[in-house]
C-alpha cells in the first residue's frame, strides 16, 4: 500500500465536465446526463480513497450555471436536492466527511437544510474529505472572501497591514482544506471555469477527453499516473 500510495495527489480537485454531451450522443436528454454523472461520484470518492488521495473536491454546480435553460436548471436543483438525501447514506457507508462550498444561501432552503444535516452527521468520520462546490465562482469566492476581511478593518479589528495570504485563505470557503495538487477536467475543455482560482495557483493541471459519466478507476488512475510523472516545482524556473 505504502509503495502504491508514493507521490499521490493529498488533494484533488475535479471538474465534472460532459454530461450532457455524453447524453446526447447517446439520443438521451441533457438531465440524463447528469443523473449518470451523480451516480459517478461515489465510484470516484471510493477510487480515489482506495489510491491515497485524502481529499476530492468537484465542481458540482456554478454560479453561471443559473444561465442555462430554465427547465435544466430545475432538473438539476432537483438531482442535487436528491443528492444531497442520499449522500448521507453513501458518506456513512464509505466514512468520509462531506462538505458544500459556494454561496449557500443562493440556493433553496430545503437544499440548504439538506447540507448542514449532512456537514453536521459526517463531521466525525475521518476517511475521505469529500468537497462539494455547489453554487460556486472563483471571483465570487473572492468577492465574498474580501468583503468580510474589509469589514474587519473598517470595525478595527485588524489593519491593512494585518492582510496576508494566510488571512485570505482562512477567509475562502475552503478554509482548512490544503490547495489541490492536481485539477481534473474531464470533457476536454481546456479552461477552469471560475473554479477554485486562488487555491489552484500552483495546481497540477489534467485534461481528458473522457466525459465525467465515463470517468472511471482507470481514468482517474491515469490522471495520477500523469501527476507522478511530473517534476512539481515552485515559482518561476
Amino acid at each position: 500500500m505504502e509503495e502504491k500510495n508514493k507521490n499521490v495527489p493529498q488533494h484533488v480537485a475535479i471538474i465534472l465536465d460532459g454530461n450532457g454531451r455524453w447524453a446526447k450522443k447517446r439520443g438521451m436528454p441533457r438531465n440524463y446526463g447528469h443523473a449518470q454523472g451523480a451516480k459517478n461520484v461515489e465510484v470516484i470518492c471510493r477510487a480515489a480513497w482506495n489510491m491515497g488521495i485524502k481529499y476530492l473536491t468537484v465542481y458540482a454546480f456554478s454560479t453561471e450555471n443559473w444561465r442555462r435553460p430554465q427547465d435544466e436548471v430545475d432538473a438539476l436543483m432537483k438531482l442535487l436536492n436528491q443528492y444531497m438525501k442520499n449522500c448521507q447514506r453513501t458518506a456513512k457507508k464509505n466514512n468520509m466527511r462531506v462538505r458544500v462550498i459556494g454561496d449557500k444561501s443562493g440556493l433553496s432552503e430545503a437544499i440548504q437544510r439538506d447540507i448542514a444535516q449532512l456537514e453536521e452527521a459526517t463531521k466525525t468520520y475521518d476517511g475521505l474529505n469529500f468537497t462539494i462546490a455547489l453554487n460556486y465562482g472563483g471571483r465570487d469566492e473572492l468577492t465574498r472572501a474580501i468583503k468580510n476581511i474589509a469589514r474587519s478593518v473598517k470595525d478595527g479589528e485588524i489593519s491593512p497591514e494585518e492582510i496576508t495570504e494566510e488571512r485570505i485563505s482562512a477567509a475562502l470557503d475552503t478554509a482548512g482544506l490544503p490547495d489541490p495538487d492536481l485539477m481534473i477536467r474531464t470533457s476536454y475543455e481546456l479552461r477552469i471555469s471560475n473554479y477554485l482560482l486562488w487555491q489552484l495557483a500552483y495546481s497540477e493541471f489534467y485534461f481528458t477527453e473522457v466525459p465525467w459519466p465515463d470517468f472511471d478507476e482507470e481514468e482517474l488512475q491515469k490522471a495520477v499516473e500523469a501527476y507522478r510523472q511530473r517534476d512539481r516545482r515552485f515559482g518561476m524556473v
